[in-house]
């Protein structure tokens, strides 16, 4: 029998700190439904009296049960407002036999790396705050109208001044402003490659590459890789059989491998694809993290770079802004005239935000607290997931973990999803034969107490063969 009589006014017992408060708010409810609390049928509170209650205003409770909704765990009723779902009257069994926190909601994204987002950094404040000093700009119109495609000269200025630790000196001419790395990779591919022709990339690579180079009509050559990341043997053996045009890799904390290519590597390439005459694309999205690093390509061959610099990893994706260093100015022209085909320009706010936060200190900031929360949560992973096989660096987002054999082409994502976790296999990268791995990303998850709980699900998970799984119903 199902009880329909009206929530004695649920409120949570508590919120979880390091968590959007509507998103701690969807944890908390989804746990009480998980945990029996709330019973099939039940009526929630009115939306506007929950805010009330919860000192939050209402946007942040319908964000909060949209989650929740998103989930399966209620379901709107014409005659009485939110029930918890009728479907929750035979609780499902999962894999591991742990309560779920409150943390553990719908999913936990494992899949999407982006960074996390620490209390201590301030982002929401930060952008507030820049927002303003923006709009408080003798020059604040200009900010609200059409830019140049290339992004207006103090915008490109500070490009130059965020890259020059890693770069040295640039040239504002040489650096266009655009909107996100995808963005830039599309510019670059479309200036620099003809349909047809053949861009050498790592046999496992970023996805979006994948996605760019199949619209514009150009094969992707696969170079072997080790732990180190791309081995020039393999490059130069490619370069005379494929005579690529282009070469792109992530040489620092390589997206999904966690690789970052030694010096000795780097000047191994460098003079390879100058004797080929072969042109670097090189995505520096994790570039920012590492404290040292080796010289970028662009630093060691200006003359045969094209240079993408996200802010989306080392500040927030919100911003949809990279900055693309080209050998020279000539070029960068190509790129702007690829850029206003794409879309135009770069979104002038948010440029302005971030050359606010070039200079006044705060990209450096929120940057440092994002390496600093990398390396709590890699210390999470390397509790979580002792006795398993996996590539990572302390700096970095993400991890790539090797499958147990007996998981080898079992579809794990499939299953994990049934367990409340969100993966992405390696078919995603693969540019041949996928391997038998998985990048796991550490950042989006709200906390480490949920990415604790997802990994310790994930390690559940592969601690027995995909025939000794109980089933999910």
């Amino acid at each position: 029998m199902q009880d329909n009589s009206p929530a004695a006014f649920w409120l949570p017992a508590e919120l979880a700190r390091d968590a959007p408060k509507y998103l701690a708010i969807a944890q908390a409810l989804s746990a009480d439904i998980r945990s029996g609390r709330l019973a099939p049928g039940v009526q929630l509170p009115p939306q506007r009296q929950l805010a009330k209650a919860l000192g939050v205003d209402l946007t942040t409770v319908t964000r909060a049960l949209n989650e929740v909704r998103r989930a399966g765990l209620v379901e709107g009723n014409t005659k009485r407002g939110t029930i918890v779902s009728l479907a929750r009257a035979a609780p499902a069994r999962v894999i591991v036999d742990e309560p779920r926190p409150a943390e553990a909601m719908a999913l936990i994204d494992l899949s999407m790396n982006m960074p996390p987002q620490p209390a201590e950094a301030g982002l929401r404040e930060a952008i507030a705050e820049g927002v303003a000093t923006v709009l408080a700009s003798p020059h604040a119109l200009a900010r609200l109208h059409y830019q140049d495609n290339a992004g207006i000269p103090g915008d490109r200025v500070a490009g130059t001044r965020f890259l020059a630790p890693r770069l040295g000196s640039v040239a504002p001419e040489r650096l266009v402003v655009t909107s996100g790395s995808q963005a830039a990779l599309f510019a670059v591919i479309s200036a620099l490659l003809e349909p047809g022709s053949v861009l050498a990339a790592p046999e496992v690579t970023y996805p979006g590459l994948r996605s760019v180079a199949a619209r514009c009509g150009v094969r992707l050559a696969p170079v072997h890789t080790d732990g180190d990341g791309l081995l020039p043997d393999a490059f130069e053996e490619l370069c005379r059989t494929s005579r690529p045009r282009a070469l792109y890799c992530v040489p620092t904390l390589d997206n999904p491998t966690t690789a970052t290519l030694p010096a000795e590597r780097r000047q191994a390439l460098v003079a390879i694809a100058r004797k080929h005459d072969i042109a670097f694309i090189e995505d520096d999205a994790y570039g920012a993290l590492p404290e040292q690093s080796p010289p970028p390509l662009a630093a060691l061959a200006p003359e045969r770079s094209w240079h993408v610099a996200t802010l989306s990893k080392c500040a927030t994706p919100a911003l949809r802004l990279a900055y693309v260093v080209t050998p020279g100015q000539a070029e960068a022209l190509e790129i702007t005239a690829q850029t206003r085909i794409i879309n135009l320009m770069a979104p002038p706010l948010m440029a302005g935000l971030a050359t606010v936060w070039i200079k006044d200190g705060t990209m450096a900031r929120l940057t440092a607290a994002i390496r600093r929360e990398n390396r709590a949560r890699q210390s999470v992973a390397a509790t979580a997931l002792n006795g398993l096989t996996y590539r990572a660096a302390p700096e970095a987002h993400h991890l790539w973990l090797s499958l147990p054999s007996a998981w080898i082409g079992a579809d794990l994502s499939a299953v994990a999803r049934k367990a409340g976790l969100a993966l992405v296999g390696s078919a995603a990268f693969a540019v041949g034969a996928p391997p038998p791995a998985l990048r796991i990303s550490l950042g989006a998850a709200p906390s480490q107490d949920a990415l604790r709980q997802g990994l310790n699900t994930l390690a559940a998970l592969l601690s027995v063969p995909p025939e000794g799984v109980p089933g999910i119903v």
